[in-house]
């Protein structure tokens, strides 16, 4: 499976024609305990870039971007439930949405994890 960055801190992990979003680490430090997430509907159609979810902790609120554009399939309802759960793996079991992608040439506009790790260091 490949996974891809955004700048603004969002994951995109492909498998087949169905991408799974979420943030990234770094940006789960960043916001401290995260104690409220609102996803999308599921049928909801976004474009890339398009503000697609919200996550508040302590610290702020902070929209999430669909990194591509697509449609949401699947949304992780238990983040709803337990929004510690960003935290506790915001790279695994804390992911936001599952999107069936219209246009999978917009990965390679993305970051690999090297490239990501290096814009992340300079944030």
């Amino acid at each position: 499976m490949t996974t891809k960055f955004t700048k603004d801190h969002e994951w995109v992990r492909l498998d087949g024609d169905i991408a799974t979003v979420g943030i990234t680490k770094h940006a789960a430090e960043q916001l401290g305990d995260v104690v409220f997430v609102e996803l999308p509907d599921v049928g909801k159609s976004f474009g890339q870039g398009d503000d697609m979810a919200v996550v508040e902790s302590v610290k702020a609120a902070s929209d999430v971007y669909a990194p591509v554009a697509g449609e949401i399939v699947e949304t992780n309802g238990a983040i709803v439930d337990a929004p510690e759960g960003v935290n506790d793996g915001p790279e695994g079991d804390g992911w936001f949405v599952k999107m069936k992608l219209s246009d999978a040439s917009q990965l390679d506009e993305l970051m690999d994890e090297a490239a990501y790790k290096e814009h992340a260091a300079d944030a």
